[in-house]
């Protein structure tokens, strides 16, 4: 879940994808990564793109919960139509374990929310989180994508929490 705002719209559609994925009789781990002490990449590749990495934070407790599990959903907010810096740089930390996730081949989702509701308000999120579906060998189990999701009231009277927990039902 990245949004600093776990009030927000974001987080309804997380809980909705919680609840069917639950009821579906999975396990679902909820990880706030604002509360994650994560710093951004610095490129250095001690990693050797399978770690560990030379800074000692959060991230290998991350990587842990990520290489243990089957599937990633990013629930992310739209901030000027990309995801929020919180995942970027989480993701940016992928680098330090990237042969792993690559063998992995996770699940993955993508769950976001925006105000705007005009047809290329996710335009540059889409393509983005399809290029780590491509470059990190993930299994895309679809996208839900909250147009005009501006407040969680107007989130949680649109269609977009029951599809999100129908596709965490579905799994």
């Amino acid at each position: 879940m990245a949004s600093p705002n776990l009030d927000g719209s974001t987080n309804i559609l997380a809980d909705s994808f919680i609840k069917g994925a639950a009821e579906a009789g999975h396990e679902v781990l909820k990880i706030n990564v604002d509360d994650l002490n994560i710093n951004p990449c610095t490129g250095c590749l001690v990693c050797g793109y399978e770690g560990p990495c030379s800074q000692h934070d959060d991230n290998e407790t991350l990587k842990k919960e990520i290489l243990d599990s089957d599937m990633i959903v990013f629930a992310t907010p739209l901030y000027y139509y990309g995801m929020t810096a919180q995942l970027k740089t989480i993701i940016d930390r992928f680098c330090s374990y990237n042969s792993s996730l690559n063998r992995k081949h996770l699940k993955s989702a993508l769950l976001t929310v925006a105000w705007n509701a005009d047809d290329w308000t996710f335009d540059a999120l889409e393509a983005h989180y399809k290029t780590l579906v491509r470059y990190i060998n993930l299994d895309d189990q679809g996208m839900i994508l909250g147009y005009g999701c501006g407040t969680p009231g107007m989130t949680s009277r649109s269609k977009y929490p029951q599809q999100a927990y129908e596709l965490g039902r579905s799994l």
